[in-house]
């Protein structure tokens, strides 16, 4: 009966669970700690899927690659619309801690609307490169899913920038962490940085470029490699 909102529950569940437990930890006050991990953890979810689902997005459509010729980013397109789909129902825990602790939306949380797009921007970029990669080199996905393992430890999801005190450097190198801001910053009703606006773009462009250099040289090979 519940379908994919078993999705939700599974999510809000685990949110509670480390949300006290390091809540306590670190001794954050609950209001504060909570909707912080929460867009946290729904927004790191949202980028590792893409990246991770981007990894095996042609290799996974070999059938069709190779009886219908359509756009390789049609591939990109479908596995990026699945991701936020679960993006949509995961985004049902947050606004039960937003009403829970009243945060109220601003003008700031608009800023949500361009955060997302550059995030997707970026999505199709890495989904053309990474896909295109890892239909030549098949060891590349583990890797992928090993490195992104690690950087969720390494970027402030579980634990507050705050904490690091005089090593902020190691938060602002990350280019993680910007993406994740522009997108939980302004749902925590608070402005986005000049600085992660400026990282994650100068990411996309160099992104972009990557995709579009792999994508001009091996498109031909794509079918023989899947």
């Amino acid at each position: 009966m519940l379908g994919p909102f078993w999705l939700t529950i599974s999510m809000g569940i685990m949110v509670a669970a480390l949300g006290f437990l390091y809540g306590s930890l670190f001794k954050v006050p609950l209001e504060t700690y909570l909707p912080f991990l929460t867009l946290g953890i729904l927004v790191w979810n949202l980028i590792s899927g893409l990246i991770t689902d981007a990894c095996t997005a042609l290799s996974a459509s070999e059938g069709m690659i190779k009886e219908v010729r359509l756009p390789y980013s049609l591939y990109i397109f479908r596995m990026i619309w699945r991701n936020m789909i679960m993006f949509g129902h995961n985004i049902v825990v947050y606004l039960a801690v937003a009403v829970i602790f009243g945060i109220k939306p601003s003008l700031a949380t608009l800023l949500v609307v361009p955060g997302l797009a550059l995030v997707m921007l970026n999505a199709v970029s890495i989904g053309l490169l990474a896909s295109i990669v890892c239909a030549r080199f098949r060891d590349i996905p583990q890797i992928v899913s090993s490195l992104l393992q690690i950087m969720f430890f390494l970027t402030p999801i579980i634990w507050q920038p705050e904490l690091l005190k005089d090593r902020h450097f190691l938060v602002h190198s990350n280019p993680f962490y910007h993406f994740v801001e522009i997108i939980r910053a302004p749902m925590l009703g608070h402005s986005v940085q000049l600085e992660s606006w400026l990282y994650a773009g100068a990411v996309s462009l160099l992104g972009w470029l990557l995709a579009l250099v792999f994508l001009g040289r091996y498109r031909r090979f794509i079918p023989y490699w899947v």
